[in-house]
C-alpha cells in the first residue's frame, strides 16, 4: 500500500495517496505501536502529501510530532532525528516562516558536521540547505560563500562531473543571477552546459535544464541571437527525442484522462484476453466522422 501511495504521490493524486497512508499509518500504530521507526516514516508520509495540497498547519504538526518522538527515541543525532529536523525547516520555509526555519537548518547543519564529517554527503546537503534559506531571505552573499564551499568540497570529493557537483554549480550560478553577475553566472552555465553534454548526452532533462538556463542569462544580457539560436536547440533536441506516438496511443491516452485511471491495451481480436486482478474490461466502439 505504501508503494501504491507513492505512486499516486508521482502521478499527483493526492488525496488517493493520503487515504492509502492513513491506512497504512493507523495499521503500523495498532501493530507495531506508535514509535516504531516504520510507524514515523508513515506519518511523515502523510505530512510530505499534506505539504503538497497545501495544508501546512496539519503537516507541520505531523512533522513536529515525529521530530519530537524519534529525539526522545533514539536520540537528537541520529540520522532519521536529523532528517525529521530538516523535513520541518523546508515546511517552515514554505509557509515564509524564515527565521525559524533558519535556526534549525543551522542547528542540523552543525550537528551533521560534528558528526559525520565536513564532507559527507548530509553534510554537504546541510550546508546546501542552509544556502537555499539565505536565499530565501535575499542574503546573496551569505548564500553564496556556503555554496562556494559546498561546490569545491563536492569537485574534490565526487568529481567535476559529478551530477551533485553540477548541481552545486547551478545553485552557484542563480545566486549569481540574482546579483547581476552575469559574466561570473554565464561562466558557470557554459561549463555545467558542456559536461552535461559529454556526460549525460545532448538530450538528458539536465543537459536541457542547463541550456534553459543559460539561455535565461543571455537574454538578461541582452544577448538575443545567441539565446534564440539555444531555444531552437532545445525545441529540435525536444522533437526528437519524443516518441512517436500511433492512433492507437493517441486514443489510449484520451481515454485515460476521461476514465481517470490507467488503462491495459490490447487489439480487440483479442477479446477473450484474460483480465488480470483487480482490473476491469472497459469495451467501447469508435465511430469516424466526416467532419472531426
Amino acid at each position: 500500500m505504501s508503494n501504491l501511495a507513492s505512486t499516486y504521490q508521482i502521478q499527483g493524486r493526492w488525496i488517493e495517496a493520503e487515504e492509502l497512508e492513513q491506512q497504512v499509518m493507523e495499521t503500523r500504530k495498532r501493530v507495531l505501536g506508535q514509535e516504531h521507526p516504520d510507524t514515523l516514516t508513515s506519518i511523515s508520509n502523510i505530512a510530505s502529501t499534506l505539504c503538497k495540497r497545501g495544508r501546512w498547519m496539519k503537516a507541520e504538526e505531523l512533522a513536529v510530532q515525529v521530530m519530537e518522538t524519534r529525539k526522545r527515541v533514539i536520540g537528537q543525532d541520529h540520522p532519521d532525528s536529523l532528517t525529521s529536523i530538516s523535513n520541518l525547516v523546508t515546511i517552515y520555509q514554505s509557509q515564509g516562516r524564515k527565521m525559524e526555519a533558519e535556526e534549525l537548518a543551522v542547528q542540523v547543519m552543525q550537528t551533521r558536521r560534528r558528526v559525520l564529517g565536513q564532507q559527507h554527503p548530509d553534510t554537504l546537503t546541510s550546508i546546501s540547505n542552509l544556502a537555499s534559506t539565505y536565499m530565501s531571505q535575499g542574503r546573496w552573499m551569505q548564500a553564496e560563500k556556503l555554496e562556494q564551499q559546498v561546490m569545491n568540497t563536492r569537485k574534490r570529493v565526487f568529481g567535476q562531473e559529478h551530477p551533485d557537483t553540477l548541481t552545486c554549480m547551478a545553485n552557484l550560478t542563480s545566486t549569481f543571477c540574482k546579483q547581476g553577475r552575469w559574466m561570473e553566472a554565464e561562466e558557470l552555465a557554459v561549463q555545467a552546459t558542456e559536461i552535461r553534454k559529454r556526460v549525460l548526452c545532448q538530450e538528458h532533462p539536465d543537459t536541457m535544464s542547463s541550456i534553459g538556463h543559460l539561455t535565461s542569462i543571455f537574454k538578461s544580457q541582452s544577448q538575443r541571437m545567441e539565446a534564440e539560436q539555444l531555444e531552437q536547440q532545445v525545441i529540435q533536441m525536444r522533437e526528437t527525442s519524443q516518441p512517436q506516438l500511433t492512433t492507437s496511443d493517441h486514443i489510449k491516452v484520451i481515454v485515460e484522462k476521461y476514465v481517470g485511471m490507467s488503462i491495459l491495451w490490447w487489439p480487440l481480436r483479442q477479446p477473450n484476453r484474460t483480465i488480470p486482478e483487480n482490473c476491469t474490461r472497459i469495451s467501447w466502439i469508435l465511430v469516424s466522422s466526416p467532419n472531426y
